[in-house]
């Protein structure tokens, strides 16, 4: 078997949901039609099944939520990327409150992703603990932290993620994976009682593909977001990748991989996208029946859903 690289969608199957969206970059489902999606600046911003969207959370310019994870009692967790960093959460009263700012004497700094999984744990990245973050956009800078938050306390599980961004358990419960991002792969490790073990890459991607966000389907296949190109991946678990959507712009890619080679990219180079029009997708959810997937975006002010059967591997 071999990797696919001609994609099975095109921008025609994208259909955009909801509208004025504020960096919309961690999108799920939340049933009977309804997202969750972070908002910059606030906090959770919900979509209806109409397309209309309402916000929750104080106004407050310098935090930029990215993860956000949905919790029993209605609240949310939130990674802020902002200055402040540190893992908060969004009441169901719209109130912001600390829930872990530190490990170990270690600050989340650039807190990336969380995520609650079905045993009550609780699983953070935090990209780089470099100040400001964007020194550490980089394939030299391995300095991403992965935590575990479970009933005795947080852990940290590693400190050496070349900027770690979104994490998922394997669907068997006995692994984690990890977009390192400027590294361009996707890293597995075995999970054991005493943490993470046995890394190693479970797939590598090539130029102008940064992997963000990631989320297994009901087949077990890993699918991946990367910025800069806008191409969606879906990865067998063997492996192989197929390329699902792609919305590319090649001169940009070719700005930013010659910023990269030359140490100085910066941020203006996630928010910005030339001529593609998916605003860097950045996370994936999936409908319940798996036949939708739904994409985040750093740029877009919409979520985008697209069909996941064309050519879909069972």
């Amino acid at each position: 078997m071999t990797d696919i690289y001609k994609p099975e969608l095109t921008f025609a199957d994208v259909t955009p949901i909801g509208r004025d969206l504020m960096r919309p970059e961690s999108v799920h489902v939340m049933g009977q039609g309804r997202f969750a999606v972070s908002h910059r600046g606030r906090g959770v911003s919900f979509v209806a099944p109409d397309g209309s969207v309402t916000t929750r959370g104080p106004v407050d310019d310098e935090f930029i939520p990215n993860g956000i994870a949905p919790q029993p009692d209605g609240s949310f967790l939130i990674a802020n990327i902002g200055e402040d960093g540190g893992v908060w959460r969004l009441t169901e009263a719209g109130d912001l409150e600390r829930y872990l700012m530190d490990v170990d004497g270690v600050a989340l700094s650039a807190a990336n992703f969380v995520m609650t999984d079905e045993m009550g744990r609780t699983w953070i990245t935090v990209s780089t603990v470099s100040r400001p973050r964007f020194a550490a956009y980089s394939d030299k800078v391995r300095d991403g932290l992965i935590v575990m938050v479970d009933g005795s306390g947080p852990r940290l599980l590693a400190d050496d993620i070349c900027f770690s961004n979104e994490c998922r358990l394997t669907p068997d419960g006995d692994g984690l994976v990890i977009s390192e991002t400027f590294s361009r792969r996707v890293t597995r490790f075995d999970l054991g009682r005493n943490g993470l073990s046995n890394r190693r890459t479970f797939v590598q991607f090539g130029r102008g593909d940064f992997p963000d966000g990631i989320r297994f389907d009901a087949h077990g296949n890993l699918w991946v977001t990367c910025i800069v190109s806008n191409r969606l991946w879906r990865v067998t678990p063997d492996g192989q990748k197929q390329l699902v959507l792609e919305d590319s712009d090649d001169d940009w890619v070719d700005a930013v991989e010659t910023a990269l080679s030359e140490g100085r990219m910066g941020r203006e180079h996630f928010y910005e996208t030339g001529k593609s029009r998916l605003g860097n997708i950045a996370s994936i959810d999936f409908s319940a029946d798996g036949r939708t997937a739904y994409l985040g975006s750093l740029c877009g002010t919409s979520i985008v859903s697209i069909p996941t059967t064309k050519g879909q591997t069972t």
